[in-house]
């Protein structure tokens, strides 16, 4: 059977909020609270960051950080592939969502020759760009980066020439051009977005299958119809942004939007996914302890990690010849 490798990436230069960084190490106190051995029961490697120059400041409103954010999106890149072609599966915890653009990255750059399909289960779309940010948190662009678009048809901003510069490298990283088309992108439980990400995934068709068709068909079910959504893609990347879970139960997040799943959806929504042969990465986002005084976010996300961790490594056990 194929081995779960942990990715680690304790960065949160993308975000808004302060404490995403913490949220690796909250998660970790959860299963011990929790008296579980899973972070014995795994390999893991810590992708080396920096948050220092959250003590300095950004060199532009329309992509805080990126400049430093672009060195960690590389090695991230380089975690992921390394450890698919060593053929592991790759499990990342990241601190901010910015850094799974360098997940994306690195799948593509192990499997260049492979389309690959994504399923978004997070509050926001995550479509922006330097040119259409109202806020510059570089989390709310992993997917436009993935896409390799400046989305300049409604463009609103005119970020610095270094900038520019650095949004053009960070497209290029892992390989060159875009990682993926957008009728390969599958939202679930997307409820919060700008006039600019409407306008690409209006644009584009991208699927979003709202908390409402989780209610109506279960969420298996929808787990099976976004997968069905992808068929025509050789590999799917999953990304998990604890955000996507209603305020009631995600209150350690930087950006909680009412109208979210619950912790037995999101549990059945993850663990069926990664059933499918063709989800080959899995990745958990934005907890930050911070913001929760007693670390049931991180407890949570936690119980949500183990099964799917679980489900992911049963689905590709070889069966046992007598």
């Amino acid at each position: 059977m194929k081995e779960i490798l942990l990715i680690e990436v304790k960065s949160e230069l993308g975000a808004g909020t302060r404490g995403a960084s913490l949220g690796i190490d909250a998660v970790k106190i959860a299963s011990i609270d929790l008296q579980s051995d899973f972070f014995a029961r795994y390999d893991s490697v810590n992708v080396r960051t920096d948050n220092s120059p959250l003590f300095t400041g950004f060199i532009s409103p329309s992509a805080k950080y990126v400049n430093a954010i672009i060195g960690v999106e590389k090695r991230v890149c380089n975690a992921v592939c390394e450890a698919l072609e060593f053929g592991q599966l790759p499990m990342v915890l990241a601190g901010d969502h910015s850094t799974a653009f360098g997940t994306i990255a690195g799948v593509k750059k192990a499997f260049p020759d492979k389309r690959l399909g994504v399923i978004w289960v997070d509050a926001h779309a995550d479509l922006h760009t330097p040119y259409t940010t109202p806020s510059g948190n570089v989390h709310g662009m992993p997917l436009a980066m993935a896409l390799g678009t400046d989305n300049r048809d409604v463009q609103t901003n005119e970020p610095p020439a270094e900038v520019a510069h650095i949004w053009e490298e960070i497209k290029k990283i892992g390989v060159e051009g875009p990682k993926l088309h957008p009728s390969d992108v599958v939202f679930i439980s997307k409820r919060d977005t700008e006039a600019p990400e409407d306008y690409l995934a209006e644009k584009f068709g991208m699927r979003n299958y709202t908390t409402e068709e989780v209610r109506k068909y279960g969420p298996k079910k929808v787990a099976a119809m976004a997968l069905e959504q992808l068929r025509e893609c050789d590999m799917i990347y999953v990304s998990f942004d604890v955000d996507s879970l209603d305020p009631s139960v995600s209150v350690g997040t930087g950006t909680p939007v009412p109208g979210g799943l619950t912790v037995e959806e999101a549990k059945v929504i993850n663990t069926e996914l990664v059933k499918s042969p063709k989800v080959l990465c899995w990745e958990m986002v934005e907890i930050n302890p911070t913001l929760d005084s007693e670390n049931k976010m991180a407890e949570v996300a936690f119980e949500i990690m183990e099964a799917t961790a679980r489900s992911f490594e049963d689905s590709r056990m070889k069966p046992v010849l007598v």
